[in-house]
């Protein structure tokens, strides 16, 4: 963004060398609109204590060396003021509770972004309120008639400038499924599987979903203690899955577990080897899935298990991948997949349209979210039947994530073949096998209240259903403050480590990426065990050197546009060199 900016800015210059002179208004108006945002400075200050110089930085941002001067000057203030992510300046006497406001708004909207949610201005400026209710609410020392917060179009327009947002909002009724557009794309995709030949054994679909693992029905007494206690963090409950399966029913791919910790407390207690975990391990501070994260699941997770499967059952090497258009599910991904792994081709579902067609939303991840529950208070009775352990103790002393993880693996193998293939008839009617038997499955739900009940829980039927829809229902005002808190904390580790970066030269960068492929190829023609040296060669190019290339790769674009600032330099200044004197 900074690079796209010092283009803009190098090539206003060049213009104004060469073109018609300006009136000094529109001078002035041009310079009103490249404003200098906050984070901008901070990111100048950072440089300039990293031992950039004044001119480099003026050239880098576009900006003359007395413009980057009295950004240094004012260092101290600068860095002492926190707003929301793309303010460009600090208004005088503006409440702190409205800048953690619009910190708590932009976090919430990317969640909903994520979600591949339509949110409307009226949308957002109903939650803006309600956030800032909670937050005077829970100030200390408030008391009397609570400040009001009106939420204008005026403080929406100004928000909207300030943050950037007008590219995620969208005016006038929140689109809801778009029946039309899922009518299309259903004609559409059986046109590419009839084209193409694909049978269901070839066709999968992945979706994300969120687990607060530790989240019981609200009027069960632990979940109303457990909330009581000092320092709990609701967001440190919480994690995301992402699940795949064929359309036939008869491959579930190891699911991608993101968690806000790498290593967790009860990893070492019991000994826990990530490599051989029924779910790929990744971590985050927020637990979402990203770019990254997808790319590194597909190669290493997918793409593995989808042709070892069609090669033992004899069908030929091609597969199609159905998703929708989440933030984390890169438009390009076809150039992301290993050379290995191209027979996999990607289809996108359209804007929403996923609850009409997704396979994955037609009920598997319900289920899987009631089967969870059910393992938890199975394990619940398990643990305190016939012994002296309290269901307190259980709750506080007895559960952790490893326990978690095991009661996630019984929940997914538990999602029968019958109910994956079953889950395509909205969009693919004619690959779902007909039913054996008519007969009802037995309902999940009411093993979970008669097991709630035979330990001791007042459990209805509600109840778990409520459960199960919490796990989708947007974050509270406390989760998104804690989730703000992990950003800021992410980001400094990430300055961190750009700062890190900067003692490593292009040259070191550059032998390092060619010895690593000389190496590589090296124990690929030489190893005895190729196929594992395959394996692990692309793992540590996929995990390891991917890092040190991006580094490289930035560092090569930062240079090709420094020779062409310079270049434009040299053009706008040789014309004037001829230029007699002014008298």
């Amino acid at each position: 963004m900074e690079e796209n900016r010092g283009i803009v800015a190098s090539l206003g210059r060049s213009c104004a060398a060469v073109g018609p002179k300006k009136t000094a208004a529109a001078e002035a108006g041009e310079r009103k609109k490249e404003k200098v945002t906050l984070e901008m400075k901070k990111e100048i200050i950072w440089k300039h204590d990293g031992g950039m110089r004044v001119t480099d930085l003026a050239r880098e941002y576009g900006r003359n060396p007395s413009t980057i001067g009295t950004i240094l000057k004012m260092r101290e203030k600068i860095l002492a003021t926190d707003v929301a992510k793309g303010i460009s300046r600090i208004v005088k006497n503006r409440p702190a509770v409205l800048e953690e406001v619009e910190k708590l708004l932009l976090i919430w909207l990317e969640e909903k972004q994520r979600a591949g949610d339509t949110v409307t201005e009226a949308v957002i400026c109903e939650k803006a309120k309600a956030l800032h209710a909670d937050l005077v609410r829970e100030q200390p020392g408030t008391s009397g008639e609570p400040e009001v917060f009106k939420a204008s179009r005026g403080w929406f327009d100004r928000f909207k400038t300030r943050s950037g947002i007008h590219s995620v909002v969208r005016h006038g009724e929140a689109a809801s499924s778009d029946v039309p557009a899922a009518e299309d794309f259903a004609a559409e995709f059986l046109e590419v599987v009839t084209t193409e030949g694909y049978v269901p054994q070839q066709v999968f679909n992945c979706d994300e979903t969120g687990l607060f693992w530790k989240r019981m029905p609200k009027r069960t007494f632990i979940t109303q203690e457990d909330a009581k206690l000092p320092g709990h963090k609701p967001m440190k409950d919480r994690l995301t899955l992402l699940f795949c399966a064929n359309a036939s029913g008869d491959l579930k791919i190891k699911p991608l577990l993101v968690y806000p910790l790498e290593n967790p407390r009860a990893f070492k207690k019991h000994e826990v080897d990530k490599e051989q975990l029924s779910v790929m391990w990744r971590s985050n501070s927020k637990a979402w899935v990203t770019c990254v994260l997808f790319v590194d699941w597909v190669n290493l997770t997918f793409g593995p298990a989808v042709k070892q499967y069609l090669l033992d059952n004899d069908l030929p090497l091609k597969a199609l991948l159905l998703m929708d258009n989440a933030p984390a599910h890169p438009k390009g991904l076809e150039e992301d997949l290993l050379e290995e792994f191209s027979f996999i081709n990607i289809m996108f579902l359209p804007p929403n349209t996923t609850p009409l067609l997704q396979p994955m939303d037609q009920q598997l991840i319900a289920n899987f979210k009631k089967l969870y529950t059910k393992e938890l208070f199975r394990r619940c009775f398990e643990v305190t039947d016939c012994t002296n352990i309290t269901l307190w103790e259980f709750w506080k002393d007895h559960f952790d994530i490893v326990t978690c993880l095991k009661m996630i693996t019984t929940a997914w193998d538990g999602i029968s073949q019958r109910s994956l293939n079953c889950a395509w008839r909205s969009l693919w009617p004619d690959c779902v096998a007909p039913s054996d038997s008519d007969a009802p499955e037995s309902t999940v739900v009411q093993d979970i209240v008669s097991l709630g009940r035979t330990i001791g829980l007042e459990v209805t039927e509600e109840d778990v259903s409520e459960l199960v829809e919490e796990h989708n229902h947007e974050l509270t005002t406390q989760e998104l403050v804690e989730l703000q808190a992990e950003a800021a904390q992410e980001q400094a580790s990430l300055e961190e480590e750009e700062a890190t970066e900067e003692w490593l030269s292009s040259k070191e960068l550059r032998d390092i990426c060619q010895k690593s492929k000389d190496v590589q190829a090296f124990a690929q023609r030489h190893h005895p065990d190729r196929d594992l040296t395959h394996d692990l060669v692309n793992t540590f190019d996929t995990r390891v050197m991917s890092s040190f290339r991006e580094v490289l790769k930035r560092r090569m674009k930062q240079q090709t546009m420094d020779r062409f600032f310079s270049k434009k330099q040299r053009v706008e200044e040789e014309p004037s060199s001829s230029c007699p004197p002014e008298s």
